[in-house]
């Protein structure tokens, strides 16, 4: 964003892009659990990288997930009633695991936000945002507020 104007970088938007930084982990791997050695070191890293991105006002929102075992998935097909399951949609060993949704000037600023995350291992999948103009021109994520008037 441009600090002269408080108007984004995007060329078409006249706003910055939003990116949802998507963090995908092995879920056999052990991780540390509150009260348990390593725990309060990867806890403080999160917080300390949530804190710099609210720093440089490109945090929008994020946050970690229960393991996959806790979701239940809702499976809609036309025509048909949804069919709800418990467990991921997906049967794999790689889950998401939580996400940040940031909003920076393009792709490149992107993938260094993605860069800088403290996962030790798993992928992280940045993905744009679709923005659509709402009621008063602005752009905004679909099914916002802005959007929905």
């Amino acid at each position: 964003m441009d600090p002269a104007n408080g108007v984004g970088s995007h060329p078409m938007r006249g706003i910055d892009m939003q990116y949802l930084l998507a963090i995908t982990t092995d879920e056999s791997v052990p991780r540390p659990a509150p009260g348990e050695p390593g725990f309060d070191e990867m806890r403080q890293a999160f917080a300390s990288y949530g804190r710099a991105l609210a720093a440089a006002g490109v945090l929008c929102d994020g946050g970690s997930l229960q393991p996959s075992a806790s979701a239940t998935t809702l499976r809609l097909t036309l025509g048909d009633k949804p069919t709800v399951t418990d467990g991921p949609y997906t049967e794999s060993k790689e889950q998401l695991a939580g996400y940040y949704r940031i909003e920076v000037d393009d792709l490149d600023a992107a993938l260094e936000w993605a860069g800088r995350i403290p996962v030790p291992f798993g992928v992280v999948e940045i993905r744009p945002i679709l923005l659509v103009p709402g009621p008063d021109g602005t752009p905004a994520p679909v099914g916002d507020a802005a959007t929905t008037g």
